[in-house]
């Protein structure tokens, strides 16, 4: 495994966004792992997640994209503060863009938040995780009805390789077969299995043998 991937998934642990236990997703799953990217509540910790992105985007995506769009609400900050190490690291300037859950009709009206969007934009969406594709179900509409933009892919930091809602191919095969986007993740959740199953990480098993189980029975009902 890289080591930058390693890196992250031991980043993720340590900012308690994976969790392992029971939880009921959104989607109504019963997950044994749950991540969540709203527990990056630091400086250091919007810094570093930033940088993970954008090396994520910057070596499946390169340059060629003029905005980065994070779906309300959780992209609003990824969105931002992975805008802000794109240009650290590699001295191109994007324009970061996000929605409001509801249209402003005073002041800076519209339903878009930071950069407007614009015929021919090239466009990288960017989430957390993406678990049966829903999510980009209600984003391409958004954006699709703002300009004639061209999207020209997704990046999640998680990919949970699970079923899409076509209930038959993975969330993230669904999407570029849907929508014609191409959807990349920082780790997988096999990398993840991989770098803590029965290995101390800080003197803690994270997954053990019963953990384990509880995931190879989870995917063996929605893994894709």
């Amino acid at each position: 495994m890289d080591q930058y991937k390693q890196e992250f998934i031991e980043f993720m642990v340590d900012s308690k966004v994976l969790k392992f236990g029971e939880f009921i997703l959104k989607s109504g799953r019963k997950s044994p792992f749950f991540m969540n990217a709203g527990a990056y509540v630091t400086g250091a910790q919007l810094k570093r997640l930033g940088e993970y992105y954008a090396r994520a985007i910057h070596d499946n995506f390169g340059d060629d994209f003029d905005v980065l769009f994070g779906p309300a609400y959780k992209g609003i900050p990824l969105s931002v503060a992975t805008t802000i190490a794109y240009s650290e690291l590699f001295g191109r300037e994007i324009r970061y863009c996000s929605n409001r859950k509801e249209t402003k009709d005073h002041g800076d009206v519209g339903i878009l938040l930071g950069s407007g969007l614009k015929d021919g934009d090239r466009v990288v969406i960017i989430e957390d995780v993406t678990t049966s594709g829903k999510s980009i179900e209600e984003t391409v509409p958004i954006l699709k009805a703002q300009a004639d933009v061209e999207i020209k892919g997704l990046m999640v930091s998680l990919n949970r390789m699970e079923k899409g809602l076509g209930g038959k191919v993975g969330a993230l095969q669904e999407i570029r077969e849907k929508y014609g986007i191409e959807a990349r993740a920082i780790v997988s959740m096999a990398e993840v299995t991989e770098r803590l199953y029965n290995r101390p990480y800080k003197g803690e098993v994270l997954i053990d043998d019963a953990l384990k189980t509880a995931i190879d029975r989870y995917y063996a009902e929605y893994g894709a």
